[in-house]
């Protein structure tokens, strides 16, 4: 006994190095954290990607999309397959289980395409890639010149840009996008190929067996062997003029003589512009383990750099940089921990009026979070908004742990002044230490079904709960054996005399609780009034799905009509840019055109915006994306739009949508299936709340359709394939080699004169060669016909389905969805074989409310199991859930006075509260049970609520001012966490007159006619 008493003496050295270990070690552990946004998670969605040329919808869905549906099908761990049809591409999305493997699942799949690529048309070319968010680029550049030309301007950023940029740790690709190909164009004079008897496929045939490089073999002479090659290759557009096209004896051919050779920038359905002016878009993509924060610093000084060995002229500016709001939000809820750790050690200082008792707790809380870092980083965490946010949300536990028992120690001390500081220190820990382990492992427990959750919210609220099981096990560890050396450390060896002037301070009796144990009825009301609350507040609570984060960026993605010429498109974008750039908080913009930044199908009429807003917004991204949808609207309303965020959308590509409206609706008859979706979108724009609704049917422009006469063609001895490859020269052109020039093989394309003005009226006239050089209108031997545009086709699971989408204005998905179903219902008839589902963020919230809510039942449970083993009786253990869980009438009440909705985050806050209280219920009971062996039920009670008054205010106000920034939403980041913070701090508000008049009552209604002993 005498050893157990003299522990922290006898170890207070050996002790006291540990904690300065810990100090430093996590000191080091913070220094080498890798920082990043979210947590690496690796979604399980797989996306194959099937380009075939420019097929027909109805074609391409027969012969391509449907024999990849059913492989993909027989991949195991599938949950569901969803694809969409385009005209000569598609888009299929393999979702895997969570619990997958998902590089072996994307080997799987590629392993089953390549056994049915053989029936696959042999033309296609197909990609398949595994979603996650190191695909998507987290900072971009612009490349601007007004002396360069679009293809001097991409040769900089592919030759000197890129490879100077990749030099950069942790980058994985340098995406160039924009600026224009250099090609070499053979522009054919058609009159004097067929004055000299020349066809196109001799012009062909002639560039191909020209410029080639092949070897021979090797050859050994001399003891030497040579290896011999053939270089007929074209260097120069000079060297491609003088090519030799035929000679019939009589006269030589030269390319020169039949065509004209320029250097012309290739054609591309694609157009970008940054901040006014067209550029070329410089993304940085980063390999999935490095570190976002010191690959964006190192890439910084890189751009410094690269700016000095730039062509005169050539500017390169940032227009988005994902670090800029990592760095920022991770700051944000740094300050926010810091700013709420100093205020609750304020807080102790006032009520325990003792410096060596706050100076403990100061020194306790550092010690515990080098800890918790230490193991972070052993067990490879990045340090990002959910960790950060779980130990921010955890400090009020941690200061809890503090507070309880330093003010034990000091009570302890008041009590008996005389006797010395290690014998207080083991009478203050041997009595709380069975109290201690219950109530560490009641707020530890509740966090332990949260493996059950399943989704993007389980992927990202698991990492958010383990973070604070690792920080509340570093607690009650520091609390337990740290602490007590710390307050050792910090007294001061004192005189006997010193000691004897010390007065003794008993806790004084609190009269008021004697009134509410004697008059139940009190509490009786009271527990009905919050179970009232209980039932009937979550119903009026608006809902959402993972709290909102303003990352004052913006992502507006738009679509002008079908078949819009990309000028025309351009020309609509020009005058939404000139909105853009006068809204006062846009600081700076970038927009591709007829490609996005995600791995997507991408028509010549669709592209999006990427907004950057200053760093001083006045208004919320929200409140200017409101401002903008407005405005280009009035200004523009040909043009579909859809604004997002940044991070949100890349969230939501990653999942199922990126829009948190989604109306599904099944059936098996295109046409009804488009009808009903625009019936749906109509209901859906009706409803208050939403916007950006969008009916889902994305048609194709309209196509010309070339039908050969096959007669005709067989009379003139021609083959379709001869008479696709001559319309081919009228428009694209043929590409007919490459030449190489530096680092770089530029195409070189055969085509005919006006091949970029040709109208449908030109293409009807186009002259035909005839194998003996003769000329003859396209109209002779084939049949135009012009269509409209195919309408592309969706489906999920092998069936047919219309997607309505829209984004929430002003609204909740709670209160939105309700209405729509209502108004679908109402207005909406549906034939038989048709229904509707509802997917996107509403339902992924609707399975994770009801995982949740097995997670709050489970966590109550483990909470009465714990309290049950430590008490071992049932009344007991049922007084103390049934006041943790009334706790979480504080929560809705908190959530609803302040508009807050609940969704994952403060759903995870009500959680939190029954073992936050059930923690403080254990140290009340514990005390009461000491107390009654020696004195009354009555005396017991009023001595324990009145011993524990003060350590309760202390804890209560600790934690609820030490959470108070996060649930003011102060920075960015921050608002991850306040709904979070929010329902805490109103979980610890109510928790105060349950634990000091509820309880009581209750524990007097139980004991009244029992007497404790051991």
């Amino acid at each position: 006994m005498k050893k157990t008493q003299d522990f922290f003496v006898r170890y207070q050295k050996p002790v006291s190095l540990l904690l300065l270990i810990l100090l430093l070690g996590g000191g080091f552990a913070y220094s080498r954290l890798q920082s990043s946004l979210f947590p690496e998670i690796t979604f399980p969605k797989i996306k194959i990607i099937a380009d075939a040329g420019l097929q027909p919808v109805d074609n391409m869905m027969v012969t391509i999309t449907k024999p990849l549906e059913n492989a993909v099908k027989q991949v195991p761990d599938l949950e569901y397959v969803r694809s969409t049809t385009s005209r000569g591409s598609c888009e299929i999305s393999a979702f895997m289980s969570w619990n997958a493997d998902i590089d072996i699942s994307q080997q799987r799949i590629e392993a089953i395409i390549n056994q049915i690529k053989n029936t696959l048309p042999p033309d296609v070319n197909i990609t398949v890639q595994k979603m996650n968010p190191s695909i998507l680029p987290v900072s971009g550049y612009t490349l601007e010149s007004h002396s360069k030309s679009p293809i001097e301007l991409k040769q900089i950023a592919t030759y000197t840009v890129k490879p100077f940029l990749s030099q950069v740790a942790g980058v994985s690709d340098i995406r160039v996008i924009g600026g224009k190909n250099k090609e070499y164009w053979v522009v054919l004079n058609i009159q004097k190929m067929s004055a000299l008897g020349i066809t196109p496929d001799m012009v062909s045939s002639a560039l191909t067996q020209t410029n080639f490089i092949k070897s021979e073999g090797y050859l050994s002479d001399y003891k030497m062997l040579y290896l011999t090659v053939m270089k007929a290759t074209v260097s120069a557009r000079d060297e491609l003029a003088e090519i030799v096209i035929s000679n019939d004896r009589k006269r030589v051919v030269q390319l020169k003589d039949i065509a004209d050779v320029q250097i012309n920038p290739g054609i591309e359905y694609t157009k970008i512009n940054a901040n006014g002016h067209e550029g070329v878009l410089v993304a940085v993509v980063k390999q999935p383990n490095a570190n976002l924060v010191t690959m964006s610093d190192a890439m910084d000084k890189k751009v410094i750099a690269l700016k000095k060995i730039l062509p005169p002229g050539v500017t390169i500016k940032p227009y988005y940089v994902q670090a800029d709001f990592v760095k920022t939000a991770i700051k944000s809820v740094t300050d926010s921990l810091w700013i709420g750790l100093l205020l609750a050690i304020v807080v102790a200082i006032i009520f325990l009026r003792s410096v060596k008792a706050s100076a403990t707790i100061l020194i306790t809380i550092p010690v515990t979070l080098g800890l918790t870092l230490i193991i972070l980083y052993v067990r490879d965490y990045t340090l990002n908004i959910m960790t950060l946010g779980a130990v921010a949300a955890s400090i009020g536990l941690i200061i809890d742990d503090a507070i309880v028992v330093v003010e034990q120690i000091h009570r302890t001390h008041e009590e008996h002044p005389d006797e010395p500081t290690t014998a207080l220190l083991h009478k203050a820990i041997s009595y709380l230490f069975p109290a201690m382990v219950g109530s560490s492992l009641s707020t530890i427990v509740i966090f332990v079904p949260f493996v059950l959750m399943s989704g993007v919210a389980g992927a990202y609220f698991k990492v958010m709960t383990s973070t604070m099981i690792i920080t509340l096990i570093c607690s009650f560890f520091v609390t337990w054996i740290g602490l007590p050396v710390i307050y050792l450390l910090l007294t001061r060896n004192k005189t006997k005399n010193a000691a004897q002037q010390e007065q003794e301070h008993h806790i004084k009796k609190q009269r008021w609780v004697s009134f509410f144990i004697h008059k139940p009825v009190i509490s009786i009301i009271f527990t009905l009034l919050l179970i009232a609350v209980v039932i009937f507040i979550p119903a009026r609570l608006e809902s959402g799905f993972l709290p909102d984060m303003d990352e004052g960026s913006i992502v507006l993605d738009y679509t002008s009509p079908p078949g819009t010429s990309l000028n025309e498109t351009d020309r609509m974008l020009r005058e939404i840019e000139k909105i853009i750039i006068k809204h006062p908080d846009v600081q700076a913009y970038s927009r591709r055109t007829g490609t996005q930044m995600g791995f997507f199908i991408t028509e010549p009429n669709t592209g999006d915006y990427l907004i950057q807003l200053k760093k001083d917004h006045k208004e919320t991204t929200e409140e200017v994306t409101s401002d903008l949808r407005g405005q280009i609207e009035a200004s523009q309303p040909a043009l579909r739009v859809d604004f997002g965020q940044v991070i949100g959308d890349m969230l939501g590509d990653l999942m199922t949508s990126t829009q948190p409206i989604e109306i599904k609706v099944f059936g098996d008859n295109q046409l009804t299936l488009q009808k009903l979706s625009k019936q749906i979108a109509e209901v859906v724009t009706n409803v208050k709340g939403t916007a950006d609704v969008f009916d889902g049917i994305v048609v194709a422009g309209p196509s010309v359709e070339l039908n050969p006469d096959y007669r005709k063609l067989a009379q003139y001895n021609l083959t379709p394939n001869a008479l696709q490859t001559q319309l081919q020269n009228s428009l694209d052109g043929s590409l007919a080699g490459t030449i190489i020039e530096k680092e770089q093989l530029s195409p070189i394309r055969m085509v005919y004169p006006g091949n970029r003005t040709l109208d449908i009226n030109g293409l009807r006239n186009q002259r035909i060669f005839l194998n003996n050089g003769q000329l003859l209108p396209l109209s002779e031997v084939a049949k135009i016909t012009i269509h409209t545009g195919d309408a592309e086709i969706q489906r999920e699971n092998l069936q047919s389905m219309g997607v309505v989408t829209a984004r929430l204005d002003q609204g909740s998905l709670g209160s939105v969805i309700p209405l729509i179903q209502r108004g679908i219902e109402q207005k909406v008839s549906m034939p038989v074989g048709y229904h509707v589902e509802y997917g996107g963020a509403y339902a992924e919230q609707q399975q994770s409310f009801k995982e949740l809510l097995i997670i709050l039942v489970t966590a109550s449970l483990l909470v009465f199991c714990v309290i049950l083993f430590l008490f071992r009786e049932i009344s007991v253990a049922f007084i103390i859930l049934a006041i943790a869980v009334l706790g979480i009438s504080g929560s809705f009440l908190a959530l609803f006075l302040t508009h807050t909705p609940l969704n994952v985050g403060s759903y995870t806050g009500l959680i939190m509260i029954v073992g936050i209280i059930g923690e403080n219920a254990i140290f009340t009971f514990w005390q009461f049970r000491e107390s009654a062996k020696e004195s009354s039920v009555d005396e017991a009670i009023v001595y324990s609520i009145s011993t524990r008054l003060r350590p309760k205010l202390m804890t209560a106000l600790g934690a609820i001012i030490a959470l108070m920034p996060l649930a003011l939403g102060i920075g960015a980041g921050a608002q991850l966490h306040q709904p979070l913070a929010i329902a805490v701090i109103g979980g610890f508000v109510i928790a105060l007159p349950l634990l000091l008049i509820v309880l009581p009552s209750m524990l007097r209604i139980a004991y009244r006619h029992k007497t404790l002993t051991e």
